[in-house]
């Protein structure tokens, strides 16, 4: 597990694109299918694009069809869950482990084959690592 990052909101900012701070760190949502990784599907790791902790593998993503990439499940220990109230409805919010940042919400309607989880994640809140 890696080592808990904390950094001020004006350390974020610095760092990241507008649009990574408000996905990351405000909690914001990129519009459907935006970003490129919704039908991307090369092998490799998905890491958080504020701190570099990897969060998903290739093998684990799947086509949901909901206009953000969707995986089944997340690597042990990398992903937080948070409940989630707002906008009028219950959900459960996926954050980063090591830097809190903000990914998406996970379902329970993946893959019944594999976890039955949808991990959906905005494409801002992810970089992909090419598998060598």
């Amino acid at each position: 597990m890696n080592k808990k990052i904390e950094k001020t909101e004006a350390e974020w900012k610095s760092i990241l694109s507008p649009q990574q701070f408000y996905v990351l760190r405000q909690k914001g949502t990129d519009a459907p299918s935006e970003g490129g990784y919704t039908s991307f599907f090369e092998k490799g790791t998905y890491v958080c694009a504020a701190c570099g902790t990897q969060l998903f593998k290739s093998n684990s993503k799947f086509e949901s069809h909901c206009g953000w990439p969707s995986f089944d499940d997340a690597i042990e220990g990398t992903v937080k869950y948070v409940l989630d109230k707002s906008h009028g409805m219950i959900r459960t919010e996926i954050i980063c482990a090591t830097c809190g940042g903000h990914l998406g919400h996970v379902f329970d309607d993946g893959p019944k084959e594999t976890t039955g989880k949808r991990f959906c994640v905005n494409t801002t809140s992810i970089k992909f690592i090419k598998q060598e």
